[in-house]
C-alpha cells in the first residue's frame, strides 16, 4: 500500500483535528479532489488526494488527533517513493480560524514519590500519578490514594479533551509560564474629564501607542535562546477577544500610523470576525504588544500573562467611581485601574513604570 502522512502545514504546528472525511475506503480518487478536513491551532485546512488510486484504509476519524508524519490514508499499490509528509497539491484555509500555539509538552511524572507496584496500579486504573494528592511518608503516593483518585474520577466521568482554540489556549499559557519572567505594577487613570459616549477600548488603543513612543522596549520581541530583542518600530497590538469557543487575539496592524476614526472602524470589524470566527490566519499571528480588556465584564486588577515572544500586555479593569484627593478635597472621580505584565528578562522595572506612566498620561486627556 501507499502510505501518506499527514504533512507539514507550517507555523511549526505538531497536530490536528480530523473535522470531516471527504472519502471514503473502496473509493477510487483523483490528485487534488478534497480529502479531508483538519483543524489546527490556526485554521481548519482542507488537504487535497496527493495522487490518484483506490483508498484502502483511512488512519482516524472525526475528532480525533493525528500528528504530524503519521499515517493518514492508504492507497491500494505498492508504493514508490516514500511519503515524506510534505503538503501536496493546494492547501486551502477555511473561515474557522484559531490563535497560535506549539505543541504542549508530555506531563513529567519522573519526580513522583511512588513504588513500582503502585505505578503498575495506575496504568491499570488509568489515573495520571501527577493528578494524585500524596498522604504517604515524605510525600510518597500510596495504594490508597490511587485507588481514591480512580473513585473520584469515575465519579467525575471522563475527561473533557480541550480542542481547538481552548487547546491552543492551554498550550500557549503553559509556554508562558514556563519561560517568561512575569512581573506586574498596577495604577489607576483619571477619567473623569472624557465626554460622554468615550469608547474605552479605542482609548485604551491610543494610550498604548503613546507608551510604545514614550517605552519602545515594551514593544519588542525576545528571543531567549540568543539572548536577544528586537525592538519594533511598527505597532501591532494584539487585541484579546472573550469567544464561546475561547480566547481569540487579533491583531490591530500598524496602529502608530493609523487615525482615531481609522483605528476604532479597525477595531470594531476585528472584534466582530473574531467572535464570527472570521479573522484572517495571518491577522491572529506577529502581535508586537498586547491589550486585554478584561474589565468590559468584570475585575479590577490582574497579573495578564505575557505570550513570547512578546515582552508586555497591559490589561484594563472595570471602571469604577471612587473618593479620590484633588487639589488636597476629597472628589468622586472615575478611575480606570490599569495592570503591565513585563517580562523582566528583556524589561526593566522603569521602562515598563516609564510605559504605564505615558499610558496613565494619554487616558487622562479629556480628548
Amino acid at each position: 500500500m501507499k502510505i501518506f502522512k499527514l504533512p507539514d502545514l507550517g507555523e511549526g504546528l505538531q497536530e490536528a483535528e480530523i473535522v470531516k472525511w471527504h472519502i471514503k475506503v473502496g473509493d477510487e480518487v483523483k490528485t487534488d479532489a478534497p480529502m479531508v478536513s483538519v483543524e489546527t491551532a490556526k485554521a481548519v485546512v482542507d488537504i487535497p488526494v496527493p495522487y490518484a488510486g483506490k483508498i484502502a484504509k483511512l488512519y482516524g476519524n472525526p475528532g480525533d488527533i493525528a500528528h504530524i508524519g503519521a499515517p493518514l490514508v492508504a492507497f491500494e499499490g505498492e508504493s514508490d517513493t516514500p511519503d515524506t509528509g510534505t503538503v501536496v497539491g493546494k492547501v486551502e484555509v477555511g473561515q474557522k480560524v484559531m490563535s497560535a500555539a506549539p505543541a504542549a509538552p508530555a506531563p513529567v511524572t519522573g519526580g513522583i514519590k511512588t513504588t513500582p507496584a503502585v505505578r503498575a496500579l495506575a496504568r491499570k486504573l488509568n489515573v495520571d500519578l501527577a493528578m494524585v494528592t500524596p498522604t504517604g511518608a515524605d510525600g510518597l503516593t500510596t495504594t490508597a490514594d490511587v485507588q481514591r483518585a480512580a473513585k473520584i474520577l469515575s465519579e467525575i466521568g471522563p475527561v473533557e479533551v480541550m480542542r481547538g482554540v481552548r487547546r491552543a489556549m492551554a498550550q500557549n499559557m503553559e509556554l508562558a509560564t514556563a519561560e517568561v519572567a512575569s512581573a506586574t505594577i498596577m495604577d489607576d487613570a483619571d477619567i473623569d474629564s472624557w465626554p460622554k459616549g468615550t469608547a474605552p477600548l479605542s482609548r485604551l488603543i491610543r494610550a498604548l501607542v503613546a507608551g510604545c513612543r514614550a517605552e519602545p522596549a515594551l514593544n519588542a520581541w525576545y528571543d531567549s535562546e540568543k539572548i536577544g530583542r528586537w525592538v519594533m518600530k511598527k505597532i501591532d497590538i494584539g487585541v484579546a477577544v472573550d469567544t464561546p469557543d475561547g480566547l481569540l487575539v487579533p491583531v490591530l496592524r500598524n496602529c502608530g500610523e493609523r487615525s482615531t476614526n481609522e483605528l476604532k472602524s479597525a477595531l470594531e470589524k476585528l472584534i466582530a470576525d473574531a467572535r464570527a470566527r472570521k479573522v484572517p490566519p495571518e491577522e491572529l499571528r506577529a502581535n508586537t504588544i498586547t491589550l486585554s480588556n478584561y474589565g468590559s465584564i468584570a475585575g479590577r486588577y490582574a497579573s495578564p500573562v505575557v505570550l513570547p515572544p512578546t515582552v508586555a500586555i497591559l490589561g484594563a479593569g472595570r471602571i469604577s467611581k471612587q473618593v479620590v484627593v484633588v487639589d488636597d478635597k476629597p472628589a468622586v472621580r472615575r478611575l480606570l485601574p490599569l495592570s503591565l505584565t513585563f517580562d523582566h528578562r528583556v524589561v526593566t522595572g522603569g521602562e515598563a513604570g516609564r510605559f504605564l506612566k505615558a499610558v496613565i498620561v494619554d487616558l487622562q486627556r479629556p480628548d
